[in-house]
């Protein structure tokens, strides 16, 4: 649903009797727009459990769940955003985020609950460091007034610029909580890349 509100830039979840709404002013641009916006981050993250990872690493491409799925890469019966309310083509892309978003994506995964709580502990995975504006140069990134997403498939090369994992940040253990993992990861790539 698009609107001219001032009252926010983006909202979206369940309301108003509907199963997922997202409402956006959204004026002279384009889903697809070959680079990026004003507001748009030039580093994207994914986060994933180790297990995924050590996958990731050997395919050299991060694919959608749906893809996944059809290759009987994933035992689960659904992803952990159907659990949000997310619509099941979201199944269909990879999914960015920023901050600690990710985390809470890889905890809520291994709890088989949405768990918000940035500061319970888990087993960190790895948290991966794209260049948005080459993945918007060569056409991969798709916006839908809430996310920003790639379709299918996303080769780790040229995009991928750093994976944080708990042995490369300097934790002492797997086990960390979204919090630290997210924030000694993000000090870790901005000491190594100058920013």
């Amino acid at each position: 649903m698009l609107t001219d509100s001032n009252d926010y830039e983006k909202m979206c979840g369940s309301n108003n009797e509907c199963a997922y709404t997202v409402k956006k002013i959204y004026k002279t641009h384009a889903y697809n727009e070959p680079f990026l916006r004003d507001n748009e981050p030039n580093i994207l993250i994914h986060s994933t459990p180790m297990q995924n990872w050590e996958q990731i690493k050997y395919d050299g491409i991060l694919k959608s769940w749906n893809r996944l799925k059809k290759e009987n890469a994933v035992d689960e019966e659904q992803p952990i955003g159907i659990r949000l309310g997310d619509p099941m083509d979201f199944s269909d892309y990879i999914m960015f985020g920023e901050d600690v978003t990710g985390e809470i994506v890889v905890n809520s995964k291994q709890l088989g609950i949405i768990e918000m709580d940035i500061d319970n502990e888990y087993f960190t995975g790895a948290r991966m460091y794209f260049d948005a504006k080459k993945m918007a140069q060569d056409g991969l990134l798709i916006r839908d007034g809430c996310h920003i997403k790639v379709k299918d498939i996303l080769p780790l090369n040229p995009y991928l610029i750093w994976t944080a994992t708990w042995e490369n940040i300097g934790l002492d253990s797997q086990v960390s909580t979204p919090k630290i993992f997210s924030q000694k990861s993000d000090q870790q790539f901005k000491k190594i890349f100058n920013m």
